[in-house]
């Protein structure tokens, strides 16, 4: 059974780990919703579907015709991400008499942490970076014009709603559990909800705060969602020197999209003193990556201009 990090946090007895996990999830629209699944072992193969089998229509005493179905057989394998957080001892003891020097130091190593896998979410490379995982954009692929792809024009134009209700509806097996954009793209959906007459509905968030959503879709924004995409004859062609956007839709789940973690989640390690200087080190690292069980349960809109 996939679980969250909001959930997870709830059943750790480390206060320290509780606390890791609340301050990287706080932030993250992503981490606050996607499921993880726990993997033993270092990847996850999964079969993907690929076409259905046929059905047809039988006379009396027809002979009937045999097929199945086809899968494409698709591995994740858990990537390494963290890092260390060393205190100098001496400004831990001479400077925490107003605040813990060393949570504060674990708080940021988590928000950093947080804000590294929302970044690979989006734009993880692998073929880039070997030690990455891929992201969404390569995952759905907006590198090319797919059923899952929807373009605003051959080199972009200003979003509509109409337009953003076509993509949703490329998601199937449910509605999206997530519409995640950019500052930008968010904006003017609460302009384009305003000049119809309508506002955009609030919903409490996982951690009880309060989220915009457009038709019961919570909207989730990523300030690594860049507004700087290349469109060329309604293709993606690259991330930067232009000012196209992408919005994803995205429906989470086992049998969606969902994260895979190794046993035990994420790790805080408290390494201890140092030999080479007078500083304690703690070490937060995460074996972790995402698969797609099913390409129907996300859609892409790219080219989406001011």
């Amino acid at each position: 059974m996939a679980l969250t990090l909001a959930e997870g946090a709830k059943l750790s007895n480390d206060i320290l780990l509780q606390g890791v996990i609340e301050e990287t999830i706080y932030d993250s629209p992503i981490l606050q919703r996607l499921p993880f699944i726990e993997v033993i072992g270092n990847a996850l193969t999964y079969n993907r579907e690929n076409a259905l089998p046929s059905i047809d229509f039988y006379a009396v005493g027809d002979t009937w015709a045999e097929s199945a179905p086809t899968f494409n057989q698709i591995t994740a394998t858990l990537r390494i991400m963290g890092g260390d957080a060393d205190v100098d001892n001496y400004i831990k003891g001479t400077r925490s008499n107003v605040q813990d020097i060393e949570a504060a130091v674990i708080a940021l190593k988590a928000k950093s942490l947080a804000h590294k896998f929302d970044e690979m979410f989006i734009y993880g490379d692998n073929t880039t970076n070997p030690k990455e995982f891929d992201g969404i954009r390569l995952t759905i692929d907006t590198t090319a014009a797919g059923s899952q792809v929807l373009a605003m024009g051959a080199t972009g134009a200003t979003l509509t709603l109409a337009k953003l209700d076509e993509m949703i509806d490329k998601v199937k097996g449910g509605r999206p559990d997530l519409l995640l954009m950019s500052k930008r793209s968010r904006r003017k959906i609460v302009a384009l909800a305003r000049a119809a007459g309508t506002n955009l509905q609030i919903q409490q968030g996982i951690l009880g705060q309060q989220v915009l959503a457009y038709g019961d879709m919570p909207i989730g924004v990523s300030d690594w969602i860049l507004d700087t995409h290349t469109l060329v004859g309604s293709v993606e062609t690259a991330t930067t020197g232009a000012v196209s956007s992408t919005i994803y839709a995205l429906r989470f789940g086992e049998g969606a999209l969902c994260g895979i973690s190794g046993p035990g989640g994420m790790n805080v390690e408290r390494i201890g003193q140092l030999e080479t200087k007078d500083a304690t080190r703690t070490r937060i690292k995460w074996y972790t990556s995402i698969c797609l069980f099913s390409t129907v349960s996300v859609a892409a809109l790219i080219g989406v201009t001011d």
